[in-house]
């Protein structure tokens, strides 16, 4: 077997993650694949913060790759670590926390700081940049106090921050330094017009102005400008540009100019070691626009690969873009330089304005101002260079001047099938209707994660919308059916039921027969198809370690540093000084940093190492407490009847003795118990999935209940008598859930869902209840906890260390 080459990525964002997800499609297994990044976050679209400061998106939207994505593709992702050093010798990265990884092969994907005025009184609390998902958090927490805000930067994203600000309910004013806004992207006309627009949004500027200095004691107060005047200020962020950040590349010896110096196949000086995205100069350019730099990264892709490239040559930019409401696009040579000529329209009335600029015979620039339908038919004919003569008046107006005016519909019709629609990701025309015919995409959405058209920046939207509109036809605006996961449209209950009708046994068998199209299937269908068959089969499926997810494998947490955190079993919260006694003697041995108490009354062990896991546990001698796992995690119980003298029944007993009854149990998501002894409820049993709380003479049965971020309280089951009763009807309930609910549905939203009357009614009949509570019975007498057993034989424990070596720890 080829030994998989180490490939480490610094840097967590949209170039160098686009790069990985190329990478992944020419050589799937070729590298072993290490990415580090200085956000606790996965991979997002930086370009959409302002639409969540604008309120047309949640943090959760903005996410490109989510935390399964680098489980599924066997990715270890160190979120929250800066990486401070590279031995370019020896091949190492090590980062702030003092993780250290090998490389075969670098990429430096270190993305761009935003630049801060060196003003006096720049570091006062309430001076930001705009760049990142914290400086967005910090924006929406001081609207809540404070109301006067400045932007510091008239350009594309210093007017997205005063857009978003002012949607936060800020009085805002925006300062620039030229005499009109978005002089980057816009003359002078279009930029007036943009003023006027944004100027009735309620969005105030002082124009032509150099700040001096930003005033206020602790917390800034104001900025003061050259010329004696000022403007009050309670916050002040600054959007005046951004600089390639290549302090770690200089640091370790690579050569920098603005950016880290690349050649054309995006290598740098260093052997082995690459540069993309915004940190990245070639050929003396650093470019801040994604096209470019998803450009860069499938050549760089390829290159990884060994697949043949031209290499890459440099990029024609273009900005098509919704600014703060008005569409904006601009390509090329805009401004009309020497030697060209300039073609305008300008409709004050619609808010109108289109201008091209020509060089000899072919078309060098093109200004769109409100209507911006014909971007991609203008920027396509700039890249190409073909000839324009005798369409000039056309290609301004978007019609010929003696045939009328053309509809947007039209247009759309009239593009050829290569044309590109989404500049940010490359995607033609001929690639939307393939969506929409050949793969059943009815909505933008889905046709956004069949060929990421609109995933980038957005500005293709509205032709992606009629796209969908004009070929769609009777699926048009229909959402595709969704399977479990991306690789069948199948749900659970077709999933579950052909198992059951075709008797398949294994997981492999379900995904070849059930036509899945990604024959490996992916970290979402393999775990729930592991526990739908181990749920239909007890007594004879032999569960797919391979189809559990880290955590579970390992038996711990792992952390965004890499480390694990363990948790050992403690029944009902209960426990004594000879095994707290263990357990500190375990943390002291192994050196575990930190010792916490958790909500859930137990012990949890932070920072262990991976290859200490199987020692440790060892050491405890304590079976796993499950704190990762789709299973029965914790019993909470409070002190009951055996101390306290509020209570009516022994709490404790009761919790331990579930506790006891049902760990191990596998369940389609995390299932957490209670006990209370009586009303006063201190063990919170009305907000667990199955909580019980004593009443005098016997106990009430609560379910569906939910702590976390979508708070519900539990509804009542039922009353009983006796602690058998409630021993039966808690593993009648359980099982119900087990055979009916969906891979990863909580209890609380799966109660909504069916509603408390049908499982009442399945559990009403004590026949029925009997049969569910012997079902439970049979899958728990199989789940003898393998871990266990491995700790206790040695030879067992040899191959489960040698499988884990070769299977990458994933974030």
């Amino acid at each position: 077997m080829t030994q998989k080459k180490k490939l480490v990525m610094v840097g967590n964002g949209m170039a160098g993650v686009r790069t990985i997800e190329h990478l992944l499609k020419l050589a799937p297994g070729a590298y072993e694949i290490t990415v580090f990044g200085a956000e606790p976050h996965p991979n997002y679209n930086r370009i959409l913060l302002s639409s969540v400061l604008a309120g047309g998106a949640d943090l959760k939207d903005i996410v490109l790759n989510d935390w399964d994505w680098y489980e599924e593709n066997g990715i270890r992702l160190f979120a929250g670590h800066a990486v401070e050093k590279i031995d370019t010798k020896n091949r190492v990265v090590i980062s702030h926390k003092g993780t250290a990884v090998k490389y075969d092969a670098l990429i430096l994907a270190t993305g761009s700081n935003p630049f801060m005025l060196p003003l006096p009184g720049a570091d006062k609390e309430g001076v930001i940049a705009f760049r990142d998902i914290q400086d967005c958090e910090t924006m929406m927490e001081t609207s809540r106090s404070y109301r006067k805000a400045v932007v510091i930067g008239g350009g594309l994203l210093g007017l997205e921050a005063a857009r978003g600000l002012l949607h936060l309910g800020m009085d805002v004013n925006v300062v620039h330094i030229h005499p009109y806004l978005m002089e980057r992207q816009l003359d002078e006309t279009a930029s007036r017009m943009l003023q006027r627009e944004l100027e009735a949004q309620g969005m105030k500027f002082l124009l032509q102005k150099h700040s001096e200095s930003i005033y206020g004691r602790k917390r800034v107060k104001g900025l003061r400008f050259t010329d004696g005047t000022d403007v009050e200020a309670d916050l002040i962020v600054m959007a005046v540009g951004i600089r390639p950040n290549v302090a770690l590349a200089q640091a370790s010896g690579i050569e920098t100019n603005r950016g880290i110096v690349v050649n054309d196949y995006m290598e740098t000086n260093i052997d082995s070691v690459y540069a993309v995205g915004e940190c990245a100069e070639h050929r003396g350019i650093a470019y801040g626009l994604v096209a470019p730099l998803y450009e860069q990264g499938a050549v760089l892709a390829k290159r990884l690969a060994g697949v043949e490239t031209a290499g890459y040559a440099g990029s024609v930019t273009s900005t098509k873009l919704k600014v703060s409401g008005v569409d904006v696009f601009s390509a090329g040579a805009y401004e009309g330089p020497p030697g060209t000529r300039s073609l305008r329209y300008q409709d004050e009335v619609e808010g109108v304005y289109k201008k091209i600029v020509i060089r000899g015979d072919r078309l060098a620039g093109a200004v769109l101002f409100g209507d911006t339908g014909d971007g991609a038919k203008l920027f396509s004919l700039i890249k190409s260079g073909e000839s324009i003569q005798g369409r000039e008046k056309e290609l301004l107006l978007g019609f010929s001047p003696s045939g009328g005016a053309v509809s947007p519909e039209s247009r759309l019709e009239a593009m050829a099938g290569d044309e590109i629609v989404c500049g940010c990701n490359g995607v033609s025309k001929d690639a939307i209707l393939d969506a929409i015919h050949n793969k059943g995409c009815g909505t933008v959405g889905a046709i956004k994660a069949c060929t990421k058209a609109s995933g980038s920046c957005g500005g293709c939207k509205p032709q992606v919308e009629g796209l969908l509109k004009l070929y769609g036809g009777e699926n048009a605006g229909a959402p595709v059916k969704e399977g479990i996961c991306g690789c069948t449209s199948l749900d659970r209950d077709e999933i579950v039921a052909e198992i059951k009708r075709m008797e398949l046994r294994s997981v492999r068998e379900v995904m070849h027969v059930l036509g899945w199209s990604q024959p490996e299937g992916c970290s979402k269908c393999r775990p729930a198809l592991n526990y739908y068959l181990g749920m239909l089969w007890p007594e004879e499926y032999q569960d797919e370690k391979e189809s559990r997810f880290t955590n579970e494998r390992y038996h711990a947490n792992i952390q965004k540093d890499g480390t694990y955190s363990v948790v050992p079993r403690i029944y009902g919260g209960v426990t004594n000084p000879a095994e707290l006694k263990k357990i500190a003697e375990t943390a002291e041995k192994f050196g575990v940093p930190l010792v916490k108490i958790t909500g859930g009354q137990r012990i949890d062990l932070l920072g262990v190492k991976k290859e200490d896991l199987p020692k440790m546990w060892e050491e405890l001698g304590m079976p796993s407490g499950y704190a990762y796992g789709k299973a029965l995690r914790t019993v909470k119980t409070c002190v009951g009847n055996t101390f306290c003298r509020f209570g009516t029944q022994d709490s404790i007993a009761m919790g331990i003795r579930l506790e006891k009854e049902f760990e191990r149990l596998n369940t389609p998501a995390k299932v957490k118990l209670a006990v209370s002894g009586c009303p006063r409820n201190c063990a919170e049993a009305t907000i667990k999935d199955f909580g019980v709380v004593a009443i005098d003479g016997g106990w009430e049965l609560h379910v569906g209940g939910n702590g976390g971020v979508h708070v519900r309280a539990t509804d009542l089951l039922c009353v009983v008598k006796t602690e058998d009763e409630v021993v039966e009807w808690a593993g009648a309930f359980l099982q119900y859930y087990r055979e009916n609910a969906q891979w990863n549905e909580r209890t609380s939203v799966w109660i909504e869902r069916v509603g408390l009357d049908s499982v009442r009614k399945a559990l009403e009949k004590p026949e029925e209840r009997k049969a569910l509570y012997g079902r439970i019975r049979v899958a728990l007498s199989r789940s003898a906890d393998p871990w266990e057993q491995i700790i206790r034989n040695p030879e067992l424990r040899k191959n489960f260390e040698t499988l884990n070596a070769a299977v990458p720890a994933q974030g």
